[in-house]
């Protein structure tokens, strides 16, 4: 497995995770945050994991959705 993103909150994380699974990529979140049960950011963030065969592409994926994001107001 390899890290193709770190994002600071489990939520930040999944939402990344959920654009890789619409076009078909397997992830994984790597986190010290009890599987969620602890939500606050711990320091470390959450990484996502893809296999290294879809390194690429999901690092495409993940740079098109992080700079089309829009901060809240």
């Amino acid at each position: 497995m390899v890290e193709v993103g770190a994002y600071p909150t489990r939520s930040d994380a999944e939402l990344a995770q959920a654009s890789l699974a619409v076009v078909g990529i397997p992830s994984v979140l790597a986190a010290d945050d009890a599987g969620g049960a602890f939500p606050f950011d711990l320091g470390s963030g959450v990484r996502v994991l893809v296999d290294e065969a879809d390194t690429g592409d999901a690092a495409a994926v993940l740079s098109v959705r992080d700079a089309t994001r829009k901060e809240p107001r």
